[in-house]
């Protein structure tokens, strides 16, 4: 049977695999050099079935404005390259033998801009998580028994204090993930 506190403490543990959510997305956005957790979101369809890059093929940055996706399955080379094309970081990925070789664009205004627009994207995605968590949480509270109103009055305050501190580390999160894209 769940309690008050035990409420309070899922609702925790699960806005904070929204921020973790948000945080890696954040990782795979480009700022100054290229990294290989670039493409972490980048998911595949292979076999039937939607896969994580990184479960198909290895991803390294040789140079700082190149990567190199090496896939496991060469004979899924075309879907690969598809994928990251479509996965809207704005890249073109060009195949070249075994390899797939993924130029980074020069940082102009406008590509920062575009990579700011996709952190907001990720950073409401993280507060959906948490909203939905809050509204998850505020359902068992009202279902509890044997509880008085007054109790569930504030445990629902308490709750929305946890949803407003989630929101505000999220609103951190895009603000220093922002500085650092629009930083020359």
């Amino acid at each position: 049977m769940s309690t008050i506190p035990q409420i309070l403490k899922d609702a925790r543990t699960h806005m904070d695999k929204a921020i973790d959510s948000v945080r890696h997305e954040f990782s795979s956005v480009r700022s100054s050099k290229a990294t290989s957790n670039m493409l972490d979101t980048v998911r595949v369809e292979v076999y039937g079935t939607l896969m994580m890059l990184n479960q198909v093929a290895s991803v390294a940055a040789p140079e700082p404005r190149l990567l190199t996706v090496t896939p496991f399955d060469k004979s899924q080379i075309k879907v690969i390259e598809k994928a990251i094309r479509e996965a809207e970081l704005g890249l073109d990925p060009i195949t070249q033998g075994p390899m797939i070789r993924v130029p980074l664009p020069q940082m102009n205004e406008e590509r920062r801009r575009d990579l700011v627009k996709i952190v907001h994207k990720f950073a409401e995605e993280g507060r959906i998580g948490v909203r939905h968590w809050r509204t998850e949480c505020r359902d068992r509270l009202k279902k509890l028994d044997g509880v008085s109103e007054d109790d569930v009055k504030h445990a629902e305050k308490d709750l929305q204090k946890v949803h407003d501190e989630y929101m505000a580390k999220i609103d951190a999160l895009m603000k220093a993930k922002e500085h650092e894209i629009m930083e020359v």
